[in-house]
């Protein structure tokens, strides 16, 4: 039995890589899915002990060069190999800067100048910190305060916001099992992750697959109640005056309805927001 973060998860790497993904035949006996253990250490051109003392938590602390021949034999991407060695102890991990995080405020004006991008302000563990005007219109479900793991698998609206759930929850996990990876102490990471363990099963179930990739530019289908459908592109940036904050940034490629929908969430936002004044003529009655 597994006794280490860097056992579990080069157990579950290896269930998820097929012979054939590397250039091995299939001989149709397998008892379990993926990759045998004898198979990963060939791969790798390591011994078959020592890979099983890896997988068994008995060897903590392998070379980079084994982390770097593990991440090709088992097919990791960068975000992947990035956790590998997160876990593996051998990338420092950041200090522990507390439990609660401030916007930055210029950070923030910058962002409402973007009346056609969409903005949210991600923290540590995925609390939405902040978010200009049109991102609060396009995300009526994440207002600043909300948690993203937690409104993924907790309100059930949620699932007819996205035209394909179950592969921004997938990602959502995923990128979750990243930000733990770089701070895996962190008491309010933590807290979230106790929180949705223990109310959803269909996060339980995703978490056990650790996966782990960092959010990156993708598109999403969103299926908004006002204005309907939005296919959005998203960037990620860090932002290096908070360790650890993201914003997220959307946008709409010029000429298409989400480009004309995001338009009207303006103005709409606009114009409903507290303490705008209607300054449009007013007709006599």
């Amino acid at each position: 039995m597994s006794t280490s973060k860097l056992g579990d998860y080069l157990r579950s790497r290896r269930a998820q890589v097929t012979p054939s993904d590397v250039g091995l035949p299939e001989d149709g006996r397998r008892r379990v899915p993926g990759l045998r253990r004898e198979e990963v250490a060939m791969l790798a051109r390591i011994s078959v002990d020592y890979y099983l003392r890896l997988e068994q938590g008995r060897e903590r602390r392998p070379s980079p060069q084994v982390l770097d021949a593990l991440s090709d034999a088992l097919l990791l991407d960068d975000d992947g190999r990035l956790h590998l060695y997160r876990i593996a102890g051998l990338t420092p991990l950041p200090r522990y800067e507390g439990s609660i995080e401030q916007a930055d405020a210029q950070l923030l004006a910058l962002a409402e100048l973007w009346d056609r991008t969409p903005a949210l302000l991600l923290g540590r563990a995925y609390d939405v910190l902040a978010a200009n005007t049109l991102g609060r219109a396009v995300f009526p479900h994440l207002q600043p305060g909300a948690n993203v793991l937690l409104t993924m698998f907790l309100d059930p609206s949620v699932r007819a916001f996205h035209a394909d759930w179950e592969r921004a929850a997938a990602n959502a996990v995923a990128g979750f099992r990243f930000l733990e990876g770089a701070r895996p102490n962190d008491p309010r990471i933590q807290e979230v992750l106790q929180t949705v363990s223990e109310r959803s099963h269909e996060f339980a179930g995703l978490w056990r697959r650790r996966d782990a990739r960092g959010k990156s530019d993708a598109a999403k289908v969103l299926l908004h109640p006002d204005v309907g459908e939005l296919t959005l592109r998203m960037q990620a940036f860090d932002v290096r005056s908070a360790p650890g904050q993201q914003l997220i940034v959307y946008h709409a490629q010029e000429g298409t309805g989400t480009a004309d929908a995001l338009r009207l969430l303006g103005s709409l936002a606009v114009t409903t927001r507290p303490g705008h004044q209607d300054d449009s003529p007013k007709r006599a009655t």
